[in-house]
C-alpha cells in the first residue's frame, strides 16, 4: 500500500474519524452506523441524491435544506444531521461516499471484525459461509465477515483474501501455474 494518500483519502479519513468520536462518546455509535448504511443505501441507489450532492455548484442553503429533509424522513441523529451540516459548510460534502465507508470500516474494527474477500467457483450455502467464516474466526481470533462473491471461471475451489494474506485453491490458479512450469521447461 502506498504512503502517499490522495488528498481526499486524508479528508475522508479525517472526517470519518472526527464523527467516530463524537458519536462514541454521546454513547450513539449503533444508532449513526445505522443511519449511515441507510444513507449509503439510498446515495447507491438514488442517481437524483448522488447528483445533487457531488454536484459543487449546488448552493450551501440549497443542499443545508436537502439535507435537513433527509435527516427528518430517514430519522438521522442530530449529531449525524449537524455532520452533514458541516460538510457542507466546509464544502466537502461531495467526500460522503468515502466518509460513509470509512466511518462504517471503523465501527467495524471497533467491533474487532476483520474484512476478508471469499471468491468461490459455486454459490456455497449461508450455513456453509458460517462455517468458512466460524473456523477462520476461531483460528484469526476476530471475527471474520466476508464480501462473498462467485466466479464461474475459477473453474474449482476457493480464493480467500484476509489483508495481504491470500490462499487460492482454485483450479484456475492451479492450470496456470502447471502451464507456467511447462514454458519455464
Amino acid at each position: 500500500m502506498s504512503t502517499n494518500k490522495s488528498f481526499s483519502s486524508e479528508t475522508s479519513e479525517r472526517y470519518s474519524r472526527a464523527l467516530f468520536e463524537v458519536v462514541n462518546e454521546a454513547k450513539e455509535l449503533d444508532k449513526v452506523e445505522n443511519d449511515v448504511r441507510n444513507f449509503q443505501l439510498l446515495f447507491n441507489a438514488s442517481h437524483e441524491i448522488k447528483n445533487f450532492i457531488q454536484n459543487p455548484t449546488q448552493s450551501i442553503n440549497t443542499q443545508n435544506s436537502v439535507i435537513d429533509l433527509l435527516a427528518e424522513k430517514l430519522g438521522f441523529s442530530k449529531n449525524l444531521k449537524n455532520f452533514f451540516l458541516l460538510l457542507i459548510k466546509k464544502r466537502r460534502i461531495f467526500f460522503v461516499k468515502k466518509i460513509s465507508e470509512t466511518f462504517l470500516k471503523l465501527c467495524s474494527q471497533k467491533r474487532g471484525e476483520v474484512k476478508a474477500s471469499l471468491i468461490s467457483s459455486k454459490e456455497l450455502s449461508s450455513a456453509e459461509l458460517d462455517e468458512i467464516s466460524k473456523d477462520l474466526s476461531k483460528s484469526m481470533g476476530s471475527i471474520i465477515k466476508f464480501d462473498y462473491k462467485v466466479d464461474k471461471g475459477l473453474i474449482g475451489g476457493l480464493k480467500l483474501q484476509l489483508g495481504s494474506f491470500m490462499i487460492d485453491t482454485s483450479v484456475k490458479n492451479k492450470l496456470k501455474k502447471y502451464e507456467q512450469s511447462m514454458l519455464e521447461n
